[in-house]
């Protein structure tokens, strides 16, 4: 996806999710500040509800003056200010607005803005405004898309809407067109054509994130709490390394007060390998104490088993890639070498709750889900895609009975669940 596809996304998903949930509080409260103050928020509000963006532009940059730790007028703004870089001609200037909507980015978070949602807007922005303006190969299509953008940012929707539907009559491919579509109808209030056209997206694209996320907004404000967690799920299945689909579904929990969580297998073994290829290999201590009765031990074959794919077993898997990289493969056939089903060593008398939880994944055929939903390096990522064409109910399936049930916990879990939290590691949402 291009810098400038990131733009649009971003935008749209601040936009929505803002308006869906009260995700925090400003500071300051209309009793503690002056009439001009709070009569310039409630104009800048009512406007920006309206998407009028760059009509409120000129407001909220009075109001972050009058007052500057109010991190909601600041993300308010950032916004305004890609509104304007969208209806601007002038490439250099568009550059300085993206460049000063990205500074707001940044001192929202500072002042308290929820993660990962401003994160991810932060990351989508190119430090130096610089952004693709391609939607479309279709010179036409194209222009009609950018001319859209422009109509869009001032809150005019249905000469917005005319463009998009002109655009995807030139380019049927143009998943944008359909997407922004169903955004215009979402924001006029028409949730069943928003729905037509979110649909006619995913149709375009069933592997791009964007469309099932949009989706679930005007599910949302129908109180249709189960039916927008189910599309929140299957934005971050699609794409569970995209910063925005992570952000949808942590919003989701905030909104719903649900508990998110993988469930924590932590691994008493490091493996290590040398210049050579060899592997060394170290068991945590603590897992030689509790002796095997409960399962500890048999992690040493989890070590054994990586060592023997980084040696051979990935070549031969894997005879097209060049270079070895750890595989989602691979680390299934680690933690299966250890688990109790799979291993061919002494049975535990009572499992401790992480060799537990690692037995009930692969009875249930969801341990390669949880690998690479929780358990994801830069090799692994890379197996998603394919996994996803041949288990994309699995990836669903695992996120309905762990993710959103705390861990496997039934909402509640305990310290062995894991909770998802808003950093950038791959290890979390």
């Amino acid at each position: 996806m291009s810098q400038h596809y990131i733009v649009k996304v971003a935008t749209r998903l601040a936009v929505l999710l803002f308006f869906l949930t009260n995700v925090w509080t400003a500071p300051v409260t209309r009793a503690q500040e002056g009439d001009n103050l709070a009569e310039l928020k409630l104009k800048a509000a009512e406007l920006t509800k309206q998407t009028k963006y760059t009509e409120a532009l000129p407001l909220l940059e009075k109001i972050v003056v009058a007052d500057p730790a109010n991190a909601e007028m600041h993300f308010q703004l950032a916004f305004a200010l890609i509104a304007q870089a969208n209806t601007t001609q002038d490439e250099p200037t568009q550059r300085q607005l993206r460049i000063r909507a990205r500074n707001e980015f940044i001192k929202a978070k500072e002042l308290g803005a929820p993660d990962p949602l401003v994160e991810a807007l932060i990351h989508a922005l190119p430090a130096d405004g610089k952004v693709s303006s391609d939607f479309s190969k279709n010179i036409r299509a194209n222009a009609l898309m950018v001319e859209a953008e422009g109509f869009f940012a001032q809150g005019k929707l249905d000469e917005a809407l005319k463009n998009y539907q002109q655009a995807i009559d030139l380019d049927p491919g143009l998943y944008y067109a359909a997407l922004f579509s169903g955004d215009v109808y979402q924001d006029k209030g028409d949730f069943p054509q928003a729905e037509t056209w979110y649909q006619k997206a995913i149709a375009i694209d069933p592997n791009r994130e964007t469309a099932y996320r949009y989706s679930a907004t005007p599910l949302m404000k129908q109180g249709k709490i189960q039916e927008a967690r189910d599309r929140y799920i299957e934005a971050f299945i699609t794409e569970p390394y995209n910063k925005f689909a992570r952000a949808g579904i942590v919003q989701w929990g905030q909104a719903t007060k649900t508990v998110l969580a993988h469930p924590n297998i932590q691994i008493p073994t490091d493996v290590s390998f040398d210049e050579k290829g060899d592997a060394k290999i170290n068991l945590d201590p603590s897992a030689l104490l509790n002796g095997a009765d409960d399962g500890s031990i048999a992690w040493v074959a989890y070590g054994t088993t990586r060592s023997a794919w980084h040696k051979e077993k990935f070549a031969l898997t894997f005879p097209a890639e060049k270079n070895y990289r750890h595989s989602l493969a691979e680390e299934a056939g680690a933690r299966r070498s250890r688990s109790p089903a799979g291993s061919t060593g002494p049975k535990a008398k009572t499992l401790s709750p992480a060799p537990a939880m690692l037995k009930k994944l692969n009875d249930s055929g969801l341990l390669e889900a949880y690998i690479l939903l929780a358990r994801a390096d830069e090799g692994i990522l890379q197996d998603h895609p394919a996994y996803l064409k041949q288990n994309r109910d699995k990836l669903r399936r695992y996120v309905l009975e762990y993710v959103v049930t705390g861990g496997g916990q039934g909402g509640n879990p305990p310290k062995a669940a894991a909770r998802i939290c808003t950093t950038r590691s791959l290890n979390s949402l």
